[in-house]
């Protein structure tokens, strides 16, 4: 189900507690998360400019986006993800562990 793939994406968890994890993501050209299912519903803020090429199993699908923007998705998704640019692309992937705890 996943990319064939060597290159890793990198992430590197900024927080991560019993309310959020929130972790950036940089990907070289061509590199991909691995396959994955997503416990909590999260958000994903592009940091750069890039196509994210999302593999769900089924059919491969590339998403353009632009530095700023941002989107969100409900528990239990189930991916990889590549970058599809031809240039390293980063986002900031938070992920709600509890959101009750938000609430405030």
């Amino acid at each position: 189900m996943a990319f064939q793939c060597t290159t890793p994406a990198i992430p590197t968890v900024q927080q991560d507690d019993d309310v959020v994890r929130i972790t950036r993501w940089d990907f070289a050209p061509g590199a991909v998360t691995g396959w994955h299912r997503h416990g909590w519903p999260y958000f994903v803020i592009m940091l750069t400019d890039g196509v994210l090429r999302l593999h769900d199993g089924a059919a491969v699908t590339d998403v353009a986006l632009v530095a700023g923007q941002s989107y969100r998705r409900l528990a239990g998704v189930e991916h990889d993800v590549m970058n599809g640019s031809a240039h390293p692309i980063a986002f900031v992937e938070i992920e709600v562990k509890r959101p009750d705890a938000l609430a405030g």
